[in-house]
């Protein structure tokens, strides 16, 4: 189950190139035991994560249980997770529905509510809801300060550096729980010997399940030590 992983880990430990490995959490809003769970599971590993926080529903509560985990960093999941598309097309908060100067005033308020409420936390770095965006607010980021984009899949050209997320341990259209460890595992090999861009791990703590806390105990430990990889905090990537 893990020999194409432990291939493309050998690999890179053998070229002196390792791996750089990034988790992305996204939805987080308040306090809850699942939350606790991810903190507590990744703090073990010491495995840095960010957290996609959505502002217009997080308040001072997230911010005292976050102040207390040294290994998280905080970004900009848009502003109210809203969906602002017709039926007809797949869900969007920041696509072309509205007006740019609209929806630029929600994001520069959820960058300073977080900014605000996280501070040394706090990344620059805005995760847009359902990892869609409009061209036309993509282009305006750069001015709110933004450093970076993080979306899923692979990286194309933008006005500002892009680092996604390339697997997502959630079968969204199918059962909605947890990926098979086997079907994970080589997509994460397959995308160690697609480059050397950082691969991101895409996770959604309210929503998982034994299967998705099983599989990250799992790969964690695979991962501890390999010289091929490394866990690496969103901060050091932009």
């Amino acid at each position: 189950m893990t020999d194409a992983l432990m291939r493309a880990l050998d690999l890179r430990a053998a070229s002196a190139n390792p791996a750089r490995l990034w988790l992305r959490d996204d939805d987080a809003i308040a306090p809850s035991q699942n939350l606790d769970t991810l903190l507590g599971l990744t703090e073990a590993a010491d495995v840095p994560v960010t957290l996609a926080v959505i502002p217009a529903c997080s308040g001072q509560p997230l911010a005292a249980r976050l102040a207390m985990a040294a290994h998280v960093s905080v970004a900009v999941h848009g502003w109210a997770h809203t969906n602002h598309a017709p039926a007809s097309e797949k869900k969007q908060e920041l696509g072309a529905h509205r007006s740019v100067p609209q929806v630029l005033d929600e994001l520069s308020r959820g960058f300073a509510h977080l900014s605000r409420l996280h501070q040394h936390q706090f990344t620059p770095v805005l995760v847009p809801p359902w990892n869609r965006i409009s061209p036309l607010v993509v282009a305006e980021l750069p001015a709110l300060g933004v450093r970076a984009l993080s979306v899923f899949g692979p990286e194309t050209q933008a006005p500002l550096p892009l680092i996604n997320t390339h697997v997502d341990v959630i079968d969204w259209r199918g059962t909605r729980s947890g990926r098979p460890d086997a079907v994970l595992l080589d997509e994460l090999a397959a995308a160690m010997a697609r480059g050397n861009a950082p691969i991101g791990l895409l996770t959604h703590h309210l929503v998982h399940d034994a299967q998705v806390w099983g599989f990250l105990a799992r790969l964690f430990a695979l991962t501890a030590d390999h010289p091929g990889c490394r866990w690496v905090g969103l901060p050091e990537l932009i």
